[in-house]
């Protein structure tokens, strides 16, 4: 029996203010984030707390507790176990996470023990998959774990780049699980992706302001010289989720069955 694939977008968010905007631009879900340097970090409690008071949104919760690999040691993934702890307590709708062996592999055993924890919430497995050793042995493993949605690039910088590798991901996936294009995605590159049969996208769909600081001290800089500057902020920029969600809802007028 064919099923009609209903389109989603996810907006990447780091921060509660984020949260709000994105659910204005009409955003079915958001990835709650710290750390932009990093590629997403599990945020703070507070907020989650903050984040969670928008209603009209479904929010996700990244679980990581570092940036750089995702091969995590027993302290890191009880760490992971107490977030997700407390993202349920936060009311989190579900969790993204993401766990590889020292080879490349899925972390099967740690995985299952990580959704299991979650449940009810749902979960999205994220581009720790892009980092796995094989893409076609690493999706059936996770569908193995009883995630609904797998976050990624097709193992490369930027979904469009990935394009033919998220397409056959696509149909090795059919039904059984959700494969989300994620990593430069964008209003203007949708209709390549959904062409290749990507029905779920992910973007930061970000923008960059000045903090409310005026003074700046130039003789001191408290990152790493090459990271974001300490007086812009990333915030989700409206227009950009808008007009994303306008050619979701465009390229949906277009029945696929599937």
């Amino acid at each position: 029996m064919n099923t009609i694939i209903e389109p989603t977008l996810e907006i990447c968010c780091y921060s509660a203010e984020s949260v709000a905007e994105a659910a204005k631009g009409g955003a079915h879900r958001v990835e709650l984030c710290d750390s932009m340097q990093d590629g997403g970090t599990t945020p703070s409690m507070g907020t989650i707390a903050m984040a969670r008071k928008v209603k009209d949104i479904k929010l996700y919760v990244i679980i990581r507790p570092r940036g750089g690999d995702f091969c995590y040691n027993p302290t890191e993934f009880e760490v992971m176990k107490y977030d997700i702890t407390e993202a349920k307590r936060l009311g989190a709708d579900g969790v993204v996470i993401g766990i590889l062996n020292a080879d490349g592999s899925i972390d099967v055993d740690r995985t299952k023990q990580l959704v299991d924890l979650a449940q009810p919430l749902d979960v999205t497995f994220h581009r720790a998959f892009d980092m796995s050793n094989n893409p076609v042995e690493s999706l059936e493993a996770i569908y193995s774990c009883g995630i609904k949605r797998i976050l990624t690039s097709g193992a490369y910088n930027t979904a469009p780049e990935g394009v033919s590798v998220l397409q056959s991901l696509s149909e090795q996936a059919g039904n059984r699980i959700a494969i989300m294009a994620g990593s430069g995605v964008n209003a203007g590159n949708m209709e390549q992706l959904f062409k290749a049969g990507i029905r779920h996208f992910h973007s930061s769909a970000t923008k960059f302001v000045n903090t409310e600081m005026q003074y700046r001290n130039p003789n001191i800089k408290m990152g790493k010289e090459g990271q974001l500057s300490e007086f812009e902020k990333p915030i989700v920029d409206v227009e950009k989720v808008k007009a994303m969600k306008d050619k979701l809802d465009d390229l949906s007028n277009i029945k696929i069955s599937r």
